[in-house]
């Protein structure tokens, strides 16, 4: 029986995992750590940047009203003003100063004539300039205070750190920050068909989603923990989840479809994990489960391991970036083309692993040759999920497509 109306929308799904996470605790990490975290709390500015007028260019610093007259006009040059050096002269009537990028302005000019709008005089020596061009006051100037102004909010809480962002705190002579606690993240694989890289396989198979779901974690910035493998018993899976004090996240990947040794959901609800939904209308990734004990979130993944890939991207991230302290936590989405076809009967959202290039004047995304979840070769060399909406049935060449760009690609 078709039961996908009955199944949770991707969006929905999304918002509800959403409304349960909130930020973490602070923490005050080195700014050298801080890269891609969010400020905890709003950062005042210590000091005022930069903290006098100075030259955008290598010129003359001058008095515009000097300059009404029509070019050229002929001033006298009082002296030179180097970047980190104190102006000894005021700029008078009749006078300039030559002067350096970045160098304080001289007291008396209101203006930067750049070097190449000038010309030496004849016979002038050194001490007079002709100025080639009028300009009006606070040409190639940047004002006192155009950075930072003591006092006021530099960064407010919630701004996302990145490299300017650091640059403007450590200018503050600012050396740590404010930022939520990276979220700890516990990871268990279930299946008796499964063993470690460095075990013989004896007919089994490598776990890989254990590994790869702690790579996606550190690259969501998250602190990942391998639980190991838990064997299809009931008591096995128990033990594994009962070791779950400290962590923020717990996932675990397989055992929560409807199979006979499919234990997971079972456990967590012994375990007093308050489920809020099971089964999302999305291909790959329908048999997923949300639930929540006290301030822990714990996600149930499918066993395949695209379908666990898939699902972390479209959940998991979003939900370490609200706990990292981000307001902008959905998928990023940009407007593409199909280059192919695609069907399928309506009722799931799809979403197929494409590989995307700009020609053409746009992005154009071509699937990949296999969209089987139980493979990693059907995750390999994408760079985008093409969202296939849940009502369509088709999709042909060219038509418009919208495209979830992929955290994992290098």
């Amino acid at each position: 029986m078709n039961d996908a109306a009955t199944l949770l929308p991707v969006e929905e799904a999304r918002a509800q995992i959403l409304a349960l996470a909130t930020p973490l605790p602070a923490e005050w990490v080195p700014l050298e750590e801080a890269l891609g975290r969010t400020l905890a709390d709003d950062v005042t500015a210590q000091r005022t940047l930069p903290p006098w007028d100075n030259s955008a260019m290598d010129g003359y610093a001058v008095r515009s009203a000097d300059l009404a007259g029509p070019p050229p006009v002929r001033l006298v040059v009082g002296e030179t003003v180097y970047a980190g050096a104190t102006p000894k002269r005021d700029v008078q009537p009749g006078t300039c100063a030559r002067i350096m990028t970045g160098a304080p302005l001289p007291p008396g000019a209101d203006a930067v004539v750049m070097r190449e709008r000038t010309r030496p005089v004849p016979d002038g020596g050194a001490d007079q300039v002709d100025i080639l061009e009028a300009v009006g006051p606070g040409h190639f100037v940047r004002p006192r205070g155009e950075d930072a102004r003591e006092g006021q909010v530099l960064l407010p809480r919630g701004t996302p750190l990145g490299i300017p962002e650091l640059g403007l705190l450590w200018a503050q002579g600012q050396l740590s920050a404010p930022v939520p606690r990276a979220p700890r993240v516990a990871i268990l694989s279930t299946g008796d068909e499964l063993c470690r890289a460095d075990e013989p396989p004896q007919g089994r198979i490598v776990d890989t989603n254990a590994p790869s779901l702690a790579m996606a974690v550190r690259r969501a910035g998250g602190v990942p923990s391998l639980l190991g493998i838990a064997r299809d018993t009931r008591d096995s899976v128990e033990t594994a989840l009962s070791r779950l004090d400290g962590f923020d996240v717990v996932l675990t990947s397989a055992g929560v479809s409807v199979g006979e040794r499919d234990y997971t959901k079972e456990v967590l609800a012994a375990l007093g994990v308050e489920q809020h939904f099971w089964r999302v209308a999305i291909k790959p990734g329908k048999p997923l489960v949300v639930g929540r004990r006290g301030r822990t979130l714990f996600f149930g993944l499918p066993g395949n391991p695209t379908s666990s890939l898939v699902t972390f991207e479209l959940f998991v991230r979003p939900a370490l970036r609200r706990l990292l302290g981000h307001t902008d936590v959905e998928p990023g989405r940009v407007t593409g083309r199909l280059d192919g076809r695609l069907s399928k009967p309506a009722g799931l959202a799809h979403f197929v692993r494409v590989t995307a290039a700009w020609r053409e004047g746009g992005l154009w995304a071509r699937p990949l040759a296999t969209q089987t979840s139980g493979v990693l070769r059907s995750a390999a060399t994408a760079t985008h999920l093409l969202h296939f909406p849940r009502e369509a049935n088709s999709l042909s060449h060219g038509d418009p497509i919208e495209l979830l760009p992929l955290s994992w690609v290098a």
